[in-house]
């Protein structure tokens, strides 16, 4: 069988990395093409992922992203056509959200699967799961949340965490220490900035940058991995974070850490299932998943800067997490295949 695999950020390298191994070891071809965005291709090099890269972001803006789909569509038809002629067609397509993917599968008569853990970004599900043959959800998204999608139908439903498959065989490594010269023996905090260009001046204006500005006066080892230069470089210039210049192994450096507070749904839930105490900052609508984590109280909303207490946790030292959730990403790859009859 020949797939074909689309990243478009950087969090899907993570989703599909243990499925395109199962697929490769269970002798299937794997192909997979990339789009330039936040830290996607320096993901995919790290992970030793052969990919294609094409297209990138064209901004946040409706009509740019509407552009940016037909484009990044349009390329990705003339890529697959290409390695058709060269290596035969290919019997399925699979994406975290990808809307180019589904669009340039459906164009081409080639079997697709979509995933994704927020349901709410309601343009791309409008998509995704009205093109796609099947739509890969966790349990904790109702149903009837999906409906409006044209999704029910084709559901493929897995319990707990994605990052709970992807995360399996993951071991923390102490290189992320030396690499950041952290100090174990003292707090670490993890810092994933919010979605927006401007962080500096907001610092003493809202519930994150109050943080920020608390994190930054206490002293304490505060890695902040920001999504943008701008947010890099007022970063720099108010002084007193740990900036990595380059991706790094978050997951070890998440494992490491005392406390993380996020903006971004996937390193919240990453720090869940590795055991480390997380605040989310997500400004907007609450998915089901992030409800369930909430009220088990697995994951708090950030709404006091007084309540973020930074101390050593237990076990963070050695990279805690020995009793954590580890489910086989195999079941994850059964699900994705539904439309070929699985693997």
């Amino acid at each position: 069988m020949r797939v074909w695999v689309d990243l478009t950020n950087s969090p899907h390298v993570l989703v599909m990395r243990p499925v395109i191994e199962l697929l490769r070891a269970d002798g299937h071809e794997v192909e997979v093409t990339a789009r330039d965005f936040a830290q996607t291709l320096q993901l995919c090099e790290r992970f030793r992922i052969d990919h294609t890269a094409i297209g990138h972001h064209r901004g946040g803006r409706l009509a740019a992203k509407g552009l940016g789909l037909a484009q990044r569509s349009g390329a990705l038809v003339r890529w697959a056509r290409r390695r058709a002629r060269e290596r035969g067609p290919f019997d399925l397509a699979l994406g975290h959200g990808s809307n180019d993917v589904t669009v340039a599968a459906r164009l081409l008569g080639i079997p697709c699967s979509t995933t994704f853990d927020y349901e709410w970004a309601t343009v791309q599900h409008t998509v995704n799961c009205r093109l796609a043959q099947a739509v890969v959800v966790p349990e904790a998204i109702p149903p009837q949340r999906l409906a409006r999608y044209g999704a029910v139908p084709k559901l493929g439903r897995y319990p707990g965490l994605k990052e709970e498959f992807y995360l399996a065989d993951f071991e923390p490594d102490p290189a992320i220490l030396r690499e950041l010269s952290l100090d174990v023996s003292e707090p670490v905090v993890v810092v994933r900035t919010p979605p927006v260009v401007s962080l500096y001046h907001r610092f003493e204006h809202d519930t994150f940058g109050a943080v920020l500005e608390k994190l930054r006066r206490s002293g304490a080892q505060t890695v902040v991995l920001p999504r943008t230069p701008e947010q890099r470089e007022q970063l720099r210039e108010a002084g007193g974070f740990i900036l990595p210049e380059r991706a790094i192994d978050a997951q070890s450096l998440i494992a490491y850490a005392d406390l993380m507070i996020s903006a971004g749904g996937t390193m919240n839930r990453e720090a869940v299932a590795l055991g480390t105490p997380v605040f989310t900052s997500f400004e907007g609508r609450l998915g089901a998943v992030d409800e369930q984590l909430i009220a088990d109280g697995r994951l708090r909303r950030l709404t006091d800067p007084d309540a973020v207490v930074v101390a050593k946790r237990a076990g963070s030292a050695e990279g805690g997490g020995a009793d954590r959730v580890r489910r086989d990403p195999r079941d994850f790859a059964r699900l994705l295949a539904a439309p070929v009859g699985g693997i």
